[in-house]
């Protein structure tokens, strides 16, 4: 299966990094949310040493190597970068920094820092998605004794399960797990909170705790026939791509996808690689308030993907064998508050033999209740914690990530789980750390040439 953005060669990779203007106040670390200093690392590869570089990005972003493959960096530091309203064009950020990376660990290089002498205060992640793993690396490193749990049979959560494969592969996920556990990270899976451990248990044997459990099942879309088989929710179908030989993923042969994000265009980018002879994204609202990004919509495009705007399903119809056989749609339309309402007389079916239900994630409130039973949610459903810190309205409990910003990148969820790493050090030790995040070493020295950034200032990588 064709990868989205395909990996540079080294010789395209020093090509790419040539083209950066190496801001003094570069725009795209601050479009970053783990900081990573890309004129640096980017200074590094352009002199040709990649590990140099992956030493830069992973000290910053522990998951730098699948943020650059999973993360929309198109509309993060690429979206910021100065080269984009210069030439229209902006530096590859995410594409070099995945050379760097990919170069580490192909050559099993030290790319991280020796973790300090050991506290003795132990700490436990519940959860090792991207938030439990940037926690949990931080917290090593600074001297803890990290313990993760996760329920799954293999760690990484969204980013070993729930990535599209054309865009990066759970082997990726694996290698960045490898790297964290020889930091002294322990990582126990199949490991399942309320039921193989108690909360009590937890409180009273480690010094402290953080939520790293993301987001539940998608909501059920309330119309009739959504029980039959065929109608399965989006992020299921992409972990049997992550868990199943490609040739063995069930796919049908008409495939429709609910919903209009992100994930929504991961599914049906995913079913029409996969062999669906035509697959379709349904979208209550039009094309232009569909929350998925407009490159992902446009790759969605690339691969043929159908759409109908203005849609909604009233019925899963079935056939005489209890089969997906099609869908009842109406028409809608939006009124000036936003409110949607069918339009009379507007029904219509559409065959189909396969549903993908991409139409949000529900809030773990539930889960979280019964396990915190006092713990602080606010009024979104997500863990109410402190902004600077993590630290939730249990003393010891500290959160980040989509159960606590209620959904949103992977990068994000790294930033979130350092921010409470760093809160927790400070809770158990007194030290304050502040997030490892260094001005740029190329263009401090330079001549402001009237355009808002320096002329670059070469420096050979000692």
């Amino acid at each position: 299966m064709a990868e989205y953005k395909p990996p540079y060669s080294r010789r395209e990779a020093v090509i790419e990094a040539n083209r950066c203007l190496f801001c003094f106040d570069a725009p795209c670390i601050s479009a970053c949310p783990t900081g990573i200093d890309v004129p640096a690392f980017i200074g590094k590869i352009a002199h040709r040493n990649p590990i140099a570089a992956a030493r830069t990005i992973l000290r910053a972003n522990i998951l730098g190597s699948s943020c650059a493959q999973a993360c929309p960096t198109d509309v993060l530091c690429e979206g910021a970068c100065v080269v984009l309203s210069r030439e229209g064009d902006p530096v590859k950020i995410g594409r070099l920094q995945r050379f760097a990376t990919d170069a580490a660990y192909e050559s099993g290089a030290e790319v991280l820092p020796q973790p300090r002498e050991k506290t003795g205060r132990r700490i436990v992640v519940i959860g090792s998605g991207p938030a439990g793993l940037g926690c949990a690396s931080e917290l090593a490193i600074l001297g803890h004794e990290v313990t993760i749990l996760e329920k799954q049979d293999q760690p990484g959560g969204l980013n070993t399960y729930g990535i599209a494969y054309y865009k990066m592969k759970p082997s990726v996920s694996l290698k960045e797990i490898r790297l964290i556990e020889s930091l002294g990270v322990e990582i126990q899976c199949g490991v399942e909170v309320g039921r193989d451990i108690s909360t009590d248990k937890m409180m009273r044997d480690y010094n402290a705790v953080f939520i790293g459990i993301g987001l539940g099942n998608c909501p059920p879309m309330r119309v009739p026939g959504e029980e039959l088989p065929e109608v399965i929710d989006a992020l299921d179908f992409i972990a049997q791509i992550h868990t199943t030989p490609l040739h063995k993923v069930p796919v049908g042969n008409e495939v429709a996808v609910i919903g209009g994000g992100n994930t929504a265009i991961d599914a049906i980018t995913q079913a029409k690689r996969l062999g669906a002879a035509r697959a379709t994204i349904i979208y209550r609202r039009d094309a232009e308030s569909m929350p998925a990004y407009n490159f992902e919509y446009e790759l969605a495009k690339m691969d043929r993907g159908d759409f109908l705007f203005n849609t909604v399903v009233k019925t899963v119809k079935s056939d005489s064998s209890g089969h997906v056989s099609g869908l009842i749609l109406m028409k809608s339309e939006t009124d000036p508050q936003g409110r949607i309402s069918t339009i009379e007389g507007s029904e219509f079916e559409f065959p189909c033999d396969m549903v993908l239900k991409a139409i949000g994630s529900e809030k773990r409130v539930e889960l979280l209740r019964t396990l915190f039973p006092s713990i602080e949610i606010n009024s979104g459903g997500s863990v109410a914690c402190d902004a600077e810190s993590g630290q939730a309205s249990l003393a010891k409990v500290f959160s980040g990530g989509d159960c606590a910003n209620g959904g949103r990148e992977v990068v994000n969820a790294v930033a979130e789980g350092k921010r409470a790493a760093f809160g927790i050090h400070a809770f158990l030790t007194g030290e304050q750390i502040e997030p490892p995040m260094q001005p740029s070493r190329y263009g401090v020295a330079g001549t402001p040439n009237g355009s808002g950034f320096h002329e670059p200032v070469r420096v050979a990588e000692r």
